[in-house]
């Protein structure tokens, strides 16, 4: 059986789409809240989801994204629980959306990396974005990746080396993630047009599909890039939300105004 990520993308070229994929950081405030924030972002337009495994030390998330995970590591998140509330999610009936994990390679590394992507598996991803493992050092992760049809996604960025670019895209199956900007995540009022340079050069190095995150926040910015790269990946600008959900009113409210602007700038992307 095809991997879902292989599946959404096969299909999404052949529809002249490009994919939506909402980071949601697991745990914030709760995983029973994640569960509800799962099944929004899937039925208002997500294409893939990028789950966000909390972690003490993220090198490369801005305060956004650092307070959300915080706040669910506040609650003495457990990674088997967390693949435990995905699950309850991926295994429901009618449940279709892909999943990737964002995970610091230092959790992959202390479960044991053939144990990390069989939980992984189990609890409904299809891959994992790893942030800091370096393409050099990613050999032995990326052969179990292979060995078990889970994607391995790794980062290039606009400071990238030309020399590094070919042995990070070889190392990386799914697709690759290109930052957008020199940086911490977190929202940007633009996205510099020199990140189209770095698609071009990114299309002459891997037929592996591009997408695009970091600041990426607007429909504007959206509909600069979605005829160059072939899915944007949105975070901050959700993940800020995540503080509001305290009351219970407040969580329903959370989530309707994260599923409004999942609605409208997946829309920016589809728009002819």
């Amino acid at each position: 059986m095809p991997n879902p990520i292989d599946t959404l993308f096969a299909r999404l070229r052949a529809d002249r789409r490009k994919a939506f994929m909402p980071f949601v950081t697991a745990g914030d405030p709760d995983l029973p809240f994640t569960r509800h924030l799962l099944r929004t972002v899937a039925d208002n337009g997500a294409d893939l989801i990028e789950v966000g495994f909390p972690f003490s030390d993220p090198i490369a998330d801005g305060p956004v994204i650092q307070a959300s995970y915080t706040r669910a590591l506040r609650n003495k998140l457990k990674l088997a629980e967390l693949f435990q509330a995905v699950h309850d999610v991926t295994s429901a009936p009618g449940w279709t959306t892909p999943l990737v994990a964002m995970a610091s390679y230092s959790l992959i590394f202390k479960r044991g990396a053939k144990a990390f992507i069989a939980e992984a598996q189990a609890a409904g991803f299809s891959g994992a974005v790893v942030p800091d493992l370096p393409a050099e050092e990613a050999e032995d992760m990326a052969n179990h990746c292979r060995a078990a049809d889970f994607k391995l996604i790794l980062l290039v960025s606009p400071t990238t080396a030309p020399h590094r670019i070919d042995t990070i895209v070889k190392a990386c199956s799914g697709f690759v993630y290109v930052v957008s900007l020199v940086g911490i995540t977190g929202e940007r009022a633009v996205i510099s047009p020199e990140i189209l340079d770095l698609l071009t050069r990114l299309r002459n190095a891997t037929a592996l599909p591009l997408c695009v995150g970091f600041g990426v926040s607007q429909p504007e910015h959206v509909r600069m890039l979605r005829d160059h790269a072939d899915g944007v990946i949105v975070g901050s600008a959700l993940v800020k939300e995540l503080a509001k959900a305290t009351t219970p009113a407040e969580r329903e409210l959370v989530l309707a105004n994260v599923a409004a602007k999942v609605q409208i700038l997946s829309a920016a992307l589809r728009e002819s």
